[in-house]
């Protein structure tokens, strides 16, 4: 640099001293001298340009930062030169030099495609995380909810209604059991399944009332018959029938989304890339040090375009994972307020007691409508009070207890859940 600028200012004296002996009296010998002279000067520059550009020429196309660089990735090879020379064995870095032999360019492809697929998978760490956690929390949530209201029914039961309850427990023990099934997946249909409990338990609570009958198996039949029309336990199957099939739905859908969102994000994080995508990324992150560029980076233009390139196909999931968690957040609103699982399963011990007292307060018109319908059964041969059950269900439910309520999973409540995944849904959009 230093030597052209001397050059320049010769050249501009030089051609000042010139024009002024020219404009004087001086003769053609002069003027040849001087021409000679300039032309001098000229050739001299052009010298130190040709000799200047020699040397950064030799620096421009040594190759040990190149190997250098390499070597610090873990790649190693045969028979790499030491100045650059042409690159027409490459298919991918291809430049007119380069310091790249056919081995280091497949060994930089193969490093580039296996870095990228890692920091896209290194992108989508937290959120796949966060789907797992969240999945989980809210399983064991709903699971130990079932088990605790289950676990608060029996013991209940037991200690008002004695004998009798635990003859005929397995008619809530399947009640529970049904819901947890569904809840899990299985194919039950909700409606159906209440509607056979009440069925059952009319079916035995109409034995015990009546015990000094002989009730047969289609005696029995024609007592469900009359189920709608006798409303045995008042309003309580209706009411409660609304409240589990909607609470159920949307606790299952919800999990179930937890467990869709956490799927999508496991398959999204799994990157398929092209030839064409391992090109791009190869071009972006390695070529350049084929040619002796060594610290140059790309451009955060030149870096969307390839990662739009590579990453079209999660691109194309953008609006159906913006209908997704819009989705996930109307569930989010459904679990809470009418719809809130907890709210409709930790007194449901006290509203199945509930329809049992209905039942036993209209026993005696009951079993009149049942005789209109289906006839007189035979006696058993045996009295209410032989049998031991002529007070089965004279004592009636306490009250439902808030300090009762069953302990949630880990501490944590409904509402508590509902607001971290709330949060979660406006991080994601």
């Amino acid at each position: 640099v230093e030597s052209l600028a001397v050059c320049a200012v010769s050249l501009s004296g030089l051609s000042d001293v010139l024009a002024v002996r020219r404009s004087g009296a001086g003769g053609e010998r002069e003027r040849a001298v001087e021409s000679n002279r300039e032309m001098m000067v000229g050739v001299l520059c052009a010298l130190g340009l040709l000799l200047l550009s020699c040397g950064g020429e030799e620096l421009r196309t040594n190759c040990s930062s190149a190997v250098s660089i390499w070597t610090d990735l873990g790649i190693t090879a045969e028979h790499t030169p030491e100045h650059t020379v042409t690159g027409d064995h490459l298919q991918v870095c291809v430049q007119e030099r380069t310091c790249c032999t056919q081995e280091v360019e497949e060994k930089l492809t193969e490093r580039s495609k296996h870095e990228f697929e890692k920091l896209v998978d290194e992108a989508s760490e937290d959120l796949r995380n966060t789907f797992v956690s969240r999945h989980k929390r809210f399983d064991e949530f709903f699971l130990e909810l079932l088990e605790n209201t289950e676990r608060s029914l029996n013991e209940m039961f037991v200690r008002t209604y004695g004998k009798p309850y635990m003859q005929n427990a397995e008619v809530f023990q399947g009640l529970f059991s049904e819901l947890k099934r569904y809840y899990t997946g299985g194919n039950v249909n909700l409606e159906e399944m209440l509607n056979d409990f009440w069925t059952r338990l009319l079916e035995r609570m109409f034995q015990l009332l009546n015990s000094q009958y002989l009730i047969t198996e289609e005696y029995l039949e024609c007592i469900s018959k009359y189920m709608d029309q006798l409303k045995p336990f008042g309003d309580v199957p209706k009411k409660l029938k609304s409240q589990v099939t909607r609470a159920f739905i949307a606790a299952r859908t919800f999990v179930q989304g937890l467990m869709v969102g956490r799927e999508v994000a496991n398959r999204v994080s799994k990157v398929s890339m092209s030839v064409a995508c391992v090109k791009a990324v190869t071009k972006m992150l390695y070529c350049p040090s084929c040619g002796g560029l060594t610290a140059v980076k790309p451009c955060r233009s030149y870096c969307l375009n390839v990662l739009k390139g590579c990453l079209a196909n999660q691109a194309d999931l953008d609006p159906e994972w913006t209908h997704y968690i819009d989705a996930m957040l109307l569930v989010t609103e459904r679990l809470e307020g009418p719809f809130n699982i907890e709210s409709v399963m930790e007194p449901i011990d006290v509203k199945i007691s509930e329809a049992i007292m209905n039942m036993q307060d209209k026993s005696v018109q009951l079993s009149y409508q049942v005789f209109q319908g289906c006839g007189q059964p035979k006696p058993s041969g045996m009295s209410r009070s032989a049998r031991g059950v002529s007070d089965v269900f004279s004592a009636r439910f306490r009250p439902y207890s808030p300090e009762e309520l069953p302990t949630t999973a880990a501490g944590t409540s409904l509402d508590r859940l509902i607001n971290s995944i709330s949060y979660l849904s406006a991080q994601e959009r």
